[in-house]
């Protein structure tokens, strides 16, 4: 399931990649960790040094950058019996990148050089790094959506707004290259902790992000994957509700871990995100429109 939605490569335009409008449990969400799933070097090599001399240029004017461990977005897999909720669960088909090579290929001035023609979304960007982000339509008790506009710290798209959200972690699951799975006695484990970081890192993002506590929210629900046009960047998205009203979220965001990265937090309805996504990146749009067509199911069953 493919939809793409946007004017070319504009920062607004985006793809849903695969939508689940009644959504995931962590059961019924699987992961396969494995290098086959990694990026294909390109066979430009003018393209793949400009990989080392994007980052080392970036490096010069900003030494704080980290080149961390990223799980890299590598296509899904759909199964069901019946057709029921119950039955229905999606496979993330995941390998292994980093941050140098996003700015590389993705952050590359040229991204489009790197892209294949192909109507198949993991052919078409196998040479990509295309990192795995994730975010989270956030519902307050008082039924308004939880919102974040971007510091100008922030490396990309400053002051725009978005949900919360950022990276599931490999260091998380204790991964650093695929020799820890070639050394695992049992492959299984190591996709089931991958499956769980999935959803582990999107309350971690959520507390740290808005500083709610976890007690808080709900066991977080699948609905989909985005990605934008613009530089092929992927995420999945999660349905999370929050007990707690907007007057107290907005009150333990002034102490939230990582409110650096954002300078304001808003809760606002349905209507009010909708005229917002006019400064969302494409990814996040795709996120909305993931929550929306799960309001729609919800809706109609």
């Amino acid at each position: 399931m493919e939809k793409e939605v946007g004017n070319g490569c504009s920062s607004l335009a985006y793809k849903l990649l695969f939508s689940c409008p009644f959504g995931l449990s962590q059961p019924q969400l699987s992961a396969v960790f494995d290098e086959s799933y990694d990026r294909i070097p390109h066979s430009d090599s003018n393209l793949e040094n400009s990989i080392s001399q994007i980052w080392d240029q970036r490096v010069q004017k900003n030494g704080s950058l980290f080149n961390g461990k990223k799980f890299r977005y590598g296509g899904y897999s759909q199964k069901s019996g019946d057709g029921s909720k119950k039955e229905s669960y999606v496979c993330l088909h995941l390998g292994l990148t980093d941050y140098r090579t996003f700015v590389g290929t993705n952050l590359n001035p040229s991204w489009e050089k790197f892209l294949v023609a192909s109507e198949d979304d993991p052919t078409q960007c196998q040479h990509t790094s295309s990192p795995l982000g994730n975010g989270a339509i956030v519902e307050t008790s008082d039924q308004k959506i939880v919102l974040l506009q971007r510091s100008d710290n922030v490396g990309e798209f400053p002051g725009h707004f978005v949900f919360p959200g950022g990276d599931p972690e490999p260091q998380e699951v204790g991964i650093e290259t695929h020799e820890y799975c070639k050394g695992s006695k049992d492959s299984e484990l190591v996709n089931k902790k991958v499956s769980q970081e999935m959803f582990e890192s999107i309350i971690r993002e959520v507390v740290e992000e808005i500083g709610v506590p976890a007690t808080s929210l709900s066991d977080p629900l699948f609905i989909g994957i985005s990605r934008r046009v613009l530089n092929v960047r992927p995420a999945i998205f999660f349905f999370i509700k929050c007990s707690l009203e907007s007057k107290e979220i907005h009150q333990l965001y002034s102490k939230a871990q990582d409110g650096y990265e954002s300078t304001q937090l808003y809760t606002v309805s349905m209507i009010e995100v909708e005229h917002m996504t006019l400064k969302m990146p494409g990814c996040h749009q795709g996120g909305f429109a993931l929550y929306k067509l799960m309001v729609e199911a919800l809706k109609k069953n």
